[in-house]
């Protein structure tokens, strides 16, 4: 049967995947962006698409449709982005939640909230599971993203305890592939428009911190795995790749596979830049029928690479 879904936020890089994912399941999608970090160039080959509908709207304000499944995406993602307008930021993720879960309640949808592994800050356990509540500081340049994803969480949590709203929540872990922004300031395409211009490459810091980076079709398939989970389980569950790297290795690796003669400069640590970010998966493995990433650093670098050749090139 077909759903009707509206993805917020479905003009970004993450949200452009999951569209054209759900289309291809068969589904009428209602894209929801308003183009802050999100490009329409990501989904313009949808348009055609009869069962694809495309909204501009701002999440912070209210939204009224009938839909099955909510999956909320809206909120800058990136440094660079969510550091612009702090305070924009947090009334996405804050306001932006309470405007969807007000929707789902409504509609009797069910929701996902698409949180980040940045609700657990500079961890002090490693590597991370679900129970751990963090090591955020709340006042810090990077609070606005990572106090307004958790607030978000504790608005899912009580909407469902309270109004009996059926909510998932999702920890997305380092995602990298097609559609990114090449000027949204993270590592993967940093590194990789530098190798591919030549400039040099840099590392912030001495290049030890790690993160572990998952490819995005890996990530879709396991939100869609979250949305259609068993009734009583609501998250949240960490989604990310488990494999671990250094700054150096990843920096490293692109030089290698983009064949290119940039050399490696390392500047001054950003404040409260984790060291280390890497995710328990055990409990998605266990939820989501045994979900786990496929796609491996190379293999996906790899795909991201064409990708930004082209964009470069055009």
């Amino acid at each position: 049967m077909k759903k009707r879904i509206l993805v917020t936020g479905g003009a970004g890089f993450i949200g452009s995947h999951l569209c054209q994912r759900l289309l291809n399941e068969g589904n009428e999608v209602i894209c929801l962006d308003n183009y802050f970090t999100g490009s329409k160039s990501n989904i313009v080959h949808l348009l055609d698409n009869p069962y694809f509908e495309l909204i501009r709207h701002d999440v912070t304000h209210p939204y009224f449709v009938e839909v099955d499944e909510i999956y909320n995406l809206a909120c800058p993602a990136s440094p660079v982005h969510y550091q612009y307008n702090s305070i924009k930021t947090i009334k996405t993720s804050v306001m932006g939640a309470i405007n969807m879960l007000g929707l789902a309640k409504r509609t009797k949808a069910k929701i996902l909230q698409a949180s980040t592994s940045e609700v657990y800050g500079d961890p002090l356990v490693h590597p991370q599971p679900e129970s751990y509540w963090g090591h955020v500081n709340p006042i810090g340049i990077r609070s606005c993203y990572d106090e307004g994803k958790r607030c978000a969480e504790s608005l899912f949590v009580n909407y469902h305890e309270q109004n009996a709203v059926d909510t998932k929540i999702i920890r997305i872990f380092n995602t990298y592939g097609p559609n990114m922004n090449p000027e949204d300031g993270r590592v993967v395409s940093n590194f990789i428009v530098q190798a591919l211009k030549g400039q040099d490459i840099t590392i912030f810091g001495d290049g030890k911190q790690t993160r572990s980076f998952q490819y995005v079709d890996d990530l879709v398939e396991g939100m869609m795995r979250m949305m259609n989970s068993r009734a009583d389980f609501h998250g949240p569950v960490n989604i990310g790749n488990p494999n671990e790297f250094s700054m150096l290795e990843l920096a490293q690796l692109v030089i290698e596979l983009t064949n290119s003669k940039s050399k490696i400069v390392y500047l001054p640590l950003p404040q409260d830049d984790p060291m280390q970010r890497q995710p328990d998966i055990t409990l998605a493995k266990k939820e989501l029928d045994n979900w786990s990433p496929q796609v491996q650093l190379r293999e996906g670098l790899t795909k991201t690479i064409v990708y930004f050749d082209k964009l470069l090139n055009v």
